[in-house]
């Protein structure tokens, strides 16, 4: 079973209307999450493992929501092994762990996902460059959702 448009929309209403910020629903081996940001309705849909289906992904940390493209997933998915805030740097004020293009070996920390207070790093388990980084720094993320890709 697919989730149907006009069930998408009325999803979308209802944070609208509610002033909601995020809905998350699974159905069997589908899941589909649709989060208000400023004026806009973003909804990410995420199909069975047997089938990937394209990630919405920014090309870069500092990207505008507006500008962020859908790509097919390039190498291999570094995921949030929790739910929590995704953060690109250490601090406000420092440099992003990584940024897309730069290379990075196994076990370098590639972000911070804060869990109840902890800052956790989350460390490559691989090497490679960095093609695609998937959230914004301050995001929100869930267990299992891709955080970037490494090539």
């Amino acid at each position: 079973m697919k989730f149907e448009v006009d069930y998408i929309e009325k999803l979308a209403k209802i944070i609208t209307d509610n002033e909601l910020t995020e809905i998350s629903l699974e159905d069997g081996d589908q899941a589909i999450t649709i989060r208000k940001d400023l004026a806009e309705v973003v909804t990410t849909a995420v199909a069975p493992a047997a089938a990937p289906a394209p990630v919405v992904c920014q090309t870069t940390v500092n990207t505008p929501v507006a500008e962020v493209a859908t790509e097919a997933p390039k190498g291999k998915a570094i995921t949030s092994p929790m739910v929590g805030t995704f953060y690109a740097a250490p601090s406000p004020d420092a440099e992003p762990f990584v940024e897309v293009g730069k290379t990075i070996s196994e076990g370098d920390v590639v972000c911070i996902v804060e869990a109840m207070k902890l800052m956790n790093e989350i460390k490559a388990e691989c090497t490679g460059k960095i093609t695609q980084i998937c959230v914004s720094n301050g995001d929100p993320v869930e267990f299992g959702q891709v955080l970037m890709y490494v090539e």
